[in-house]
């Protein structure tokens, strides 16, 4: 299954220490050598800080080498580096300690901030410097929750013009998901999110490479936030910008964008004719069987086809870092999609066929169709003494038609209805600034 291992693909758009549990999940899963997993986390640890780590990983590759004496060398230079680090800061973070500045920090903007700790607590415009370079160190030392908190003041007081205040908010963001605090991540991806959007002076590619790596950011938050598959969608497949961005730097995240749709029993009808449309039109620049599962059945009316693909899903899935978890919930749906079609489109199906391919008795079968039947609104009856299910014809009227053709035009409109808004709240600003 390794041929179907997005790791390499996603590595190129994630900062380094987000590919560390991607690559442990692979040691566990065995796809790849051994051997070929302990040097490639040898060579992304090369330019961080955490020395020990690295040791180990050294120490496990070569067992019977000592540890480099570069390896030492660098040890005793970032142990050093991190005690003048320390010392620089130390100011600093006591008047961050302070109960009062916590209060203001919270209650008032950055400029505010700033007038306050300059005036009140002898703050000097060089520390926001200093405190930045301290949280980044720790960060590339491994120390996440020591970056997320200093990086949380930096952002309370540089500037959007700050040549540090991007950096600032992506390292937040990356220490928050290490750190597995997926509300907080999830806050911080808006906010990223919302600066990208409504940046006016940064050139069309700039902010297309910027929405591809927060696309690939993302999919450590939104599949392991309770919300997560909702807001995948939304993002994905209904804002232009960032569909425009999958379609034309990442195709590969089309895996990640079906299976929030197929595991999102709600949105079914209201997402997957557009899904499939976008299936299609991409298929030539990336195809996998989940993917294809979505197009055997609603393009080709394979059920077979689908069948197979499904098996092959359920192999993707498992070794997939963040699709491991969505493995029962895409299986169990998939399964009730090529039902609900296939009742859909046969006027008599036999139980008996049906039981068949479930793997269930007839009795059992005849039970889990009824079910079917009942949550998709069929119009249908069992004849239980020839073992049929008898499907009723079912015209769509006129009024159907047009809901249908319509249902995602107010949730269209609201998007745009509130990004016209944000962009007039911006523009405000700009104004009263200037």
């Amino acid at each position: 299954m390794a041929e179907y291992d997005l790791t390499t693909r996603l590595g190129e758009y994630l900062d380094r220490h987000l590919v560390f549990p991607l690559l442990e999940f692979l040691s566990v899963k065995e796809l790849y050598d051994d051997k070929e997993m302990l040097k490639g986390k040898l060579d992304l640890l090369s330019n961080t800080n955490m020395v020990d780590f690295a040791m180990d990983v050294h120490q496990n590759l070569y067992p019977d080498q000592q540890v480099p004496p570069v390896l030492k060398d660098k040890r005793g230079k970032v142990v050093n580096e991190l005690k003048t680090l320390q010392a620089e800061t130390d100011v600093i973070t006591k008047i961050f300690e302070d109960p009062e500045v916590t209060r203001t920090i919270q209650n008032r903007d950055g400029r505010q901030l700033c007038d306050f700790l300059y005036q009140e607590k002898g703050f000097k415009p060089e520390m926001v410097e200093t405190l930045y370079n301290y949280a980044k160190f720790q960060y590339e030392c491994g120390n996440y929750s020591g970056a997320a908190e200093y990086l949380y003041f930096v952002r309370a007081l540089v500037t959007p013009n700050d040549k540090n205040f991007m950096n600032a908010l992506w390292g937040k963001l990356a220490s928050e998901i290490l750190m597995q605090n997926w509300d907080v991540a999830l806050e911080d991806l808006n906010r990223l999110k919302d600066i990208i959007d409504h940046n006016t002076f940064a050139g069309d590619l700039q902010l297309l490479q910027q929405r591809t790596w927060l696309i690939h950011w993302s999919l450590f938050v939104f599949f392991n936030h309770a919300k997560g598959r909702d807001t995948i969608i939304e993002m994905f497949l209904y804002e232009q910008s960032y569909l425009n961005a999958i379609q034309t730097m990442c195709p590969h995240i089309l895996r990640y964008l079906t299976t929030a749709v197929v595991t999102n029993k709600g949105r079914w009808r209201q997402c997957m004719k557009d899904l499939v449309k976008i299936i299609q039109h991409e298929s030539y620049t990336y195809k996998d069987p989940i993917t294809e599962f979505i197009e055997c059945l609603y393009v080709h009316f394979d059920f077979d086809g689908a069948q197979k693909k499904l098996r092959d899903c359920e192999t993707v899935l498992s070794n997939d870092f963040f699709l491991v978890a969505c493995l029962d919930d895409f299986i169990e749906n998939a399964r009730l999609l090529i039902f609900e079609t296939f009742c859909r489109i046969h006027e008599c199906i036999s139980i008996g066929m049906l039981a068949e391919k479930l793997n269930m008795s007839p009795d059992d079968a005849e039970k889990w169709i009824v079910n079917l039947i009942r949550n998709a609104r069929l119009d249908a009856k069992i004849d239980s003494k020839l073992g049929h299910v008898v499907m009723g014809t079912q015209a769509v009227s006129p009024y159907q038609q047009i809901i249908e053709k319509t249902k995602n035009l107010a949730f269209r409109s609201q998007v745009i209805a509130q990004n016209v808004e944000k962009k007039l709240g911006h523009s405000k600003q700009d104004v009263v600034s200037i």
